[in-house]
């Protein structure tokens, strides 16, 4: 069976299935992005987060809003350069509105407000299933080929 596009994006993304927090673009366009996760009951940091009445971690909700808004919109606007590159989280400014219990499914929405010179930013926003607004801002990141990196420095 072929993988559409999106498919191959969300397939090669640099995490283990106990970090990745993508489970499928619905669009995905050189301007923006749209993708979905199911943050399931059974996430290793629910044990602990809290103990007696499990939410999802304000940094695990910026990460999924990383992952679809930065890494796979990145991937794609540098789809046709024959690399592979990652990309590296440099900035963002998000603010909470709402909490994610286990078993919601979020919506990550992200429009690119410019792309150049390696560094990706986008707006973001997560909703929930019943279109609830979690979380609203804006993340950029560089793609780590562009990076120039020292001697002896190790990504």
């Amino acid at each position: 069976m072929l993988l559409s596009e999106k498919e191959k994006i969300v397939a090669n993304l640099p995490y283990g299935d106990g970090f990745k927090f993508v489970d499928q673009l619905l669009e995905l366009t050189d301007d923006h992005v749209i993708g979905i996760y199911r943050f399931r009951e059974s996430e290793y940091f629910y044990k602990h987060h809290f103990a007696d009445s499990p939410l999802t971690p304000g940094v695990i909700l910026q990460e999924c809003m990383a992952q679809i808004g930065l890494v796979c919109l990145g991937a794609y606007l540098i789809r046709d350069t024959n690399t592979n590159p990652r990309v590296v989280f440099t900035e963002a400014h998000v603010t909470f509105r709402g909490q994610v219990l286990p078993e919601t499914t979020v919506i990550v929405t992200a429009k690119k407000e410019y792309f150049r010179f390696g560094k990706l930013k986008v707006v973001v926003q997560m909703l929930d299933e019943n279109e609830n607004k979690i979380a609203e801002g804006w993340m950029s990141g560089m793609m780590l080929n562009s990076i120039k990196l020292h001697e002896g420095d190790r990504v």
